[in-house]
């Protein structure tokens, strides 16, 4: 980070701001609508933006902005906050402050995601499991996941979802997916509990067969329906995938419904914003 000399209480480095010459008084920062805190902000928004200050590299430690803006301690702080709260700058153990780390965005690409011809050609070892890991290994990435399963009263929308009966039950497949030892989403599945009890999806593991594992045990996924919420985190969703301040998360609920129309699968899928890439392609009929 470029530290000129220390400047007055009055004065602020608008030449680094603006590409202007010299340095403005108060009443031209006024003018310009900044408090000092937001002065603050503003240039070292534009560092991380033009990667003079990159992404994992901590910020210099208070007393150095104290001494670089002239500003006091409280001022600083207040400026610091603002870049924490638009998600540029994250707090790190000993409370120290860092720019935001980019995650690599993994790709979807939903028209083929969960195709037959995919579960047809999954390969044991390499792609075992969902088509995510099949999806993630495509890219030359290592997919992990850790998972749970238990039998619940699924969420209101859940319930709905599956057509189950008032206080019916559903065997829950939760996960946490890593891409690269990296937290990159939440998925879980839900299935009507007396469509799936005794089969291999009651097991906490990742598991696959050709096809699909719905469809060895003789219930084929027709056609699915697709929700999309964009919505900030929960406080657990936030803890689970380690996500900085003001990171929004996609909410992908797809239903699986048989031939006849009767829902198979809700799955739940929770996807950070800074991490994720949708392609998809529709025809024009």
């Amino acid at each position: 980070m470029r530290m000129p000399t220390p400047l007055l209480e009055s004065q602020a480095p608008w030449s680094n701001l603006y590409g202007g010459v010299g340095v403005a008084t108060w009443r031209e920062r006024m003018r310009r609508g900044l408090t000092k805190a937001q002065e603050i902000a503003a240039d070292l928004r534009e560092q991380i933006a033009s990667g003079e200050l990159g992404g994992g590299q901590a910020l210099p430690s208070e007393s150095k902005l104290m001494g670089h803006y002239g500003y006091s301690r409280e001022t600083v702080r207040a400026g610091v906050r603002v870049l924490v709260d638009e998600g540029l700058v994250v707090t790190g153990q000993g409370q120290g402050k860092y720019v935001r780390e980019d995650y690599p965005p993994v790709v979807w690409n939903w028209t083929t995601l969960e195709s037959r011809k995919r579960h047809e050609t999954a390969v044991e070892g390499r792609t075992a499991g969902d088509q995510w890991a099949s999806a993630v290994a495509d890219e030359g990435k290592s997919p992990r996941q850790e998972i749970s399963v238990s039998i619940v009263e699924p969420p209101k929308h859940v319930h709905a979802a599956l057509g189950l009966p008032e206080g019916g039950l559903a065997v829950a497949r939760k996960r946490v997916r890593y891409v690269d030892n990296r937290p990159y989403a939440l998925a879980d599945s839900y299935f009507p509990q007396e469509l799936v009890s005794g089969t291999p999806l009651m097991e906490p593991r990742d598991v696959s067969a050709p096809g699909g594992v719905l469809a060895s045990v003789g219930l084929v996924q027709a056609k699915y329906r697709d929700e999309i919420a964009v919505r900030m985190p929960t406080l657990k969703e936030a803890e689970l995938l380690a996500l900085p301040a003001a990171t929004p998360v996609a909410e992908h609920t797809r239903t699986g419904y048989d031939a006849d129309g009767k829902p198979l699968r809700c799955m739940v899928t929770i996807l950070p914003g800074d991490r994720h890439k949708i392609l998809y392609e529709v025809d024009a009929d």
